[in-house]
């Protein structure tokens, strides 16, 4: 390059005037233009205006050649690219030639003017950087397929040849500069290899800001792209490279012009990952060529000003980006191209929220059950944020505390992505914008007390475990690995902690879900702050703990957010806890008065929103979770996902009545026959519980041609009038008309209140007795029973567990009578019991007709009766009958993808194993609390009987509402049945897991300890 400062044309404009005159036949006004080793003319001519290139006689005719060659081609290919175009000599020719006055020869070329002004003299806005990107990217693809030899020349400004930088740094007189260049040198030389493995294309190879032109009236439109002279056969992301780094000389934020240009170049040429992967270090050591050989050219020219354009702003930004996480930048620009802003970033975050429901609880229980309010950093005005900004972290957890406690507040959340401004220290100015400061919040605060415990959710192995000293910085902090299965590794770091765990853990420890990370640590150890996690998820693994990013610029958020996902699903935060939909409570209440009927009843004197409901949890429009150990229509958990699938499958084929054939309704019908004693063997489907009991009825009337009914006092069968009649816990209370005629109510066989004379063994029987006499009352007025129908384990009369014997006896009355045995199992069913698949299974009977609803469709709206051949035989009496919607396509489908899970996961064997374990906590509270007077249960179906006077068994029903609405402040649902309403009444989903059951235990001890202090 140096032997080419040497053959420069040095032509006068008289001289270069009768150039033009001599070869093109033009005259005009000729201006010089500056120039690095050729000599340039502005040229204005009556026909228009033009370049008079006198090129450096050094220069070989092939790469002339090439150059020209190159218009050509885009003047054929891409004629709308604003480009110069050739204006031939004279002769025709595309060059013409002169000898310069050292006698040297010089070739000539006139080219077209392209308007505009350089777009270094402006602003270099996003857009116009973007336009510059599509500009070249259309350039570049333009020239697909072209090649030249004059494009395969050795030029120090070939990007693959930057590593010549190192033998130019002796030019470079300062030894911090120096240093720095080598810091840049070591990275390119480990990246070198790579190049040659990437796409290489003809490119211009110096877009520059001032060979790029913009609009004079617009500075946004990309009105020309000037000055092939470095245009050679080179790896295609240098074109972008070489851009970027021009853009960011004395530009606020390099980076993100770097990326504005990429994403414009990606719009027109598709870039690959592995070449984006390369831009910042492409970038910087395009940047060191610059400094380098200006250095060098410097002890051979002074004069040349073209030589010193670049050189300064170039020392700045090289110290730049010296000063960012080239892992940082790579993101930014990845994500320009609309790629990952690191590989699998994307997976990881679907993965956590595809497996949510599998993860360990953070905090003692699930995040989600807390009460919890937004810890309010994201306002700059209010005393918390200015405490905690001015170094005074008590001042600011009494701030916080009081909130809490006039508020019911547990759990204070900061959520990721928070514009904040109590960063205050010179630790979160900026690496790559100038004039600005980092704000946002890129991890996810949890604030509770000094000392509390917080839990991997994942197994993990530890990174490292360190103490961060810097005023408002970490304080202890941790790194986990997780390397889940079908998920790509990433990191959890956890900082804010008690020192404590510097002791405990070391790196290369291998944690399992659920296993102690730390404790949240006092102000004097965790960097200044109110006790508080600071939990923040990376993406990228090869990040150290005190190089993930805590807090962001709001201008690469999206970015940040690929980087550093949001911990809430990691963490247990529900997503509805940061955003409220639709109407509000009390709207909805005053609504409901308005255009429902007004004994539609809501439960709790503060009632609850739910908007959402998953596996055992429902979720509330606060994102509150509460364990859900009452609704037992979600017998297999809420929104269960072989269910929703299944349900839509077949929604979205066809969903049409039993008049027509299908496959799914005999195949529902075959599979739950299955389950059922082999007289059971006719099925007939309806909607819901109250249907499938009046269906029941039906058959009965059909079969006996009778109306007497012998019920279970306290017991309920349904809404519908004929089932009202029936049920005495309607009939009996407040708006009912007791018994009719028809209806005997037979005593409820509970056991617990039982006369204490009667031997245990016995109670079957003498419970039974009841029946007895109620036949026998029938007998004597010359009828008999039509029907004996109870469920298989009293719900509604307080969980009632029928005595050993109770049914076979009732049975044989009822039938020796001739009346037929209904077994509703609308509650009980499905395999809740464990041991068996039905409840009655427990006493060792076979009803003549099973009712089943609730759980049969896991919250769809479903029912079904069963019953003998005998009994329908009866029923097929010539009367049709047909319901509409029973037996549906859908309902059939849904009703299977029920009996899939509950025998696919095994969730008797569940039901029975929990079951038992929950049985177990209750009587060991039951030794230490007096009013627990009776613990009953069989698998997933419990109860709890408070007394006030075990020797009484006098209902301590004020108790009992207490620790109900106690468990529900808490988060836990369940329920109070019995006469007295002084039971407790638990009948969780099937999928329940000894986590669950802890955590139920867990709140049913606290609710019981504070009830018996309030209450006594």
């Amino acid at each position: 390059m140096n032997d080419m400062l040497k053959t420069t044309p040095d032509f006068s404009i008289d001289a270069a005037a009768a150039l033009l005159a001599e070869h093109y036949g033009l005259s005009g006004t000729l201006s010089p233009l500056a120039s690095e080793r050729d000599q340039n003319f502005k040229v204005e001519t009556a026909e228009g205006t033009f370049i008079l290139k006198i090129v450096n006689a050094a220069e070989p005719e092939v790469e002339s050649d090439f150059q020209t060659a190159l218009l050509a081609h885009l003047g054929a290919h891409a004629g709308d690219l604003p480009v110069p175009h050739i204006r031939p000599a004279l002769s025709g020719a595309s060059l013409a030639s002169t000898t310069g006055p050292h006698g040297v020869r010089h070739r000539i070329r006139l080219v077209s003017w392209v308007e505009g002004r350089p777009l270094a003299e402006t602003e270099r806005s996003d857009a116009a950087l973007h336009a510059l990107g599509r500009m070249l990217g259309r350039f570049d693809a333009a020239l697909k397929g072209f090649m030249h030899p004059g494009a395969l020349r050795d030029l120090d400004w070939d990007i693959r040849h930057a590593g010549r930088s190192a033998g130019r740094l002796q030019h470079v007189a300062a030894a911090e500069d120096r240093a720095l260049l080598e810091r840049f040198l070591t990275r390119f030389a480990a990246i070198a290899p790579r190049l040659a493995m990437l796409r290489a294309a003809v490119i211009h190879n110096d877009a520059n800001d001032w060979n790029v032109l913009v609009d004079n009236g617009d500075a946004d439109r990309i009105s020309g792209l000037i000055d092939f002279g470095d245009a050679l056969h080179a790896p295609v992301i240098a074109e972008v490279a070489i851009a970027a780094a021009y853009a960011g000389l004395d530009h606020a934020d390099p980076i993100g012009a770097a990326a504005a240009i990429a994403s414009g170049f990606h719009a027109e040429y598709p870039l690959q990952e592995e070449e984006v992967d390369l831009l910042y270090d492409l970038i910087a050591i395009r940047l060191v060529t610059s400094v380098t050989i200006s250095a060098s050219r410097r002890s051979h020219t002074q004069d040349n000003p073209y030589l010193a354009i670049s050189e300064r702003p170039a020392w700045t930004l090289l110290r730049k980006l010296d000063r960012m996480n080239p892992r940082f930048a790579t993101a930014i620009l990845r994500k320009a191209c609309g790629f990952e802003a690191t590989p699998g970033a994307r997976a990881v975050a679907g993965w956590i929220a595809r497996n949510r429901k599998a993860l360990a609880p953070l905090l003692e229980r699930p995040a989600a059950t807390y009460p919890a309010a937004l810890v309010p950093y994201g306002d700059p005005a209010h005393p918390m944020t200015v405490t905690s900004a001015a170094g005074q972290p008590d001042a600011a957890q009494a701030i916080w505390e009081a909130h809490c406690r006039g508020n019911g507040i547990e759990l204070g959340v900061g959520p990721f992505g928070e514009e904040r401004t109590v960063y205050a220290g010179e630790m979160f100015v900026s690496r790559f914008i100038e004039k600005t400061r980092r704000t946002r919040h890129l991890g996810l605060d949890l604030f509770m007390a000094a000392g509390t415990k917080v839990f991997t959710p994942l197994p993990a192995t530890v990174v490292s475990v360190e103490i961060e000293k810097e005023p408002l910085g970490y304080g202890c902090l941790i790194a986990l690995r997780h390397e889940p299965e079908g998920c790509p590794p990433f990191v959890s770091l956890w900082g804010h902690l008690a020192h404590e765990a510097t002791g405990r853990l070391k790196a290369g420890e291998r944690l399992e879900a659920g296993a102690l990370v730390g404790e949240m640590g006092l102000p004097t150890e965790n960097g200044g702050w109110a006790p508080h996690l600071h939990l923040q998820l990376s993406t990228d693994t090869n990040l150290s703990a005190t190089e993930i990013l805590g807090v962001g610029e709001a201008r690469y958020l999206d970015v940040w957010a690929e980087l550093f996902p949001d911990a809430s699903t990691f963490a247990g935060i529900a997503g509805e806890f940061y955003e409220r939909h639709g109407r509000s409570h009390e709207e909805i209440v005053k609504l409901r008065r308005e255009l429902l009927l007004p004994n539609l009843s809501i439960s709790y004197d503060k009632p609850i929103k739910f908007v959402r409901g998953e596996g055992v949890f429902l979720i509330d429009d606060s994102g509150r979770a509460y364990l859900d150990c009452f609704n037992n229509v979600c017998h297999i958990g809420h929104a269960h996902p072989v269910v929703v699938e299944a349900m839509a499958k077949q929604a979205e084929t066809l969903n049409t009545n039993t008049r027509y054939l299908h496959d799914n309704i005999v195949a529902y019908a075959e599979r739950l026959t299955a389950t059922l004693p082999k007289e059971l063997t006719v099925a007939g489907f309806v909607n819901s519980g109250s249907e499938a009991n009046g269906l029941a009825l039906r058959l009965m009337r059909a079969h006996t041609g009778r109306e007497n009914a012998i019920t279970l006092d306290w017991s309920y069968h349904g809404t519908t009038q004929e089932l009202i009649d029936i049920s005495p816990y309607k009939f009996r209370r407040k708006g009912g008309k007791g018994p009719k005629p028809h209806v005997h109510v037979a005593a409820v066989p509970d056991s617990y209140r039982a006369p204490d004379d009667w031997p245990v063994e016995e109670h079957g029987k003498r419970f039974a007795e009841s029946v007895a006499e109620l036949i026998a009352g029938m007998q004597a007025r010359g009828e008999g029973p039509g029907f004996f129908i109870a469920e298989s384990i009293p719900s509604v009369a307080g969980q009632v567990f029928l005595p050993e014997g109770y049914l076979k006896e009732v049975y044989r009355l009822v039938r020796a009578a001739g009346g037929v045995c209904i077994a509703d199992e609308v509650q009980v069913g499905f395999g809740r019991v464990g041991s068996h698949w039905w409840a009655f299974e427990t006493q060792g009977v076979v009803p003549d007709i099973v009712t089943m609803g609730k759980p049969i469709g896991d919250g769809h709206p479903m029912a079904a009766v069963v019953t003998t051949r005998a009994v329908t035989d009866s029923f097929n009496n010539g009367m049709e009958y047909f319901n509409t919607f029973g037996g549906n396509p859908v309902s059939c489908a849904v009703g299977l993808a029920v009996l899939d899970v509950i025998e696919g996961e095994d969730l008797r064997g569940n039901a029975l194993v929990i079951g038992n374990y929950l049985m177990d906590a209750f009587r060991a509270m039951q030794a230490r609390y007096d009013v627990i007077g009776d613990v009953r249960g069989l698998g997933l179906f419990l109860g709890i009987e408070l007394v006030t006077d075990r020797r009484t068994k006098a209902p301590a029903t004020e108790f009992a509402r207490a620790v109900s609405n106690g468990a529900r402040r808490r988060g836990v649902l369940m329920g109070t049945e019995g006469p007295h309403d002084n039971v407790l009444k638990m009948r969780p989903p099937m999928i329940f897991s000894k986590r669950d059951a802890d955590h139920l235990i867990a709140v049913l001890e606290e609710t019981f300890a504070d009830v018996t202090r309030t209450l006594g």
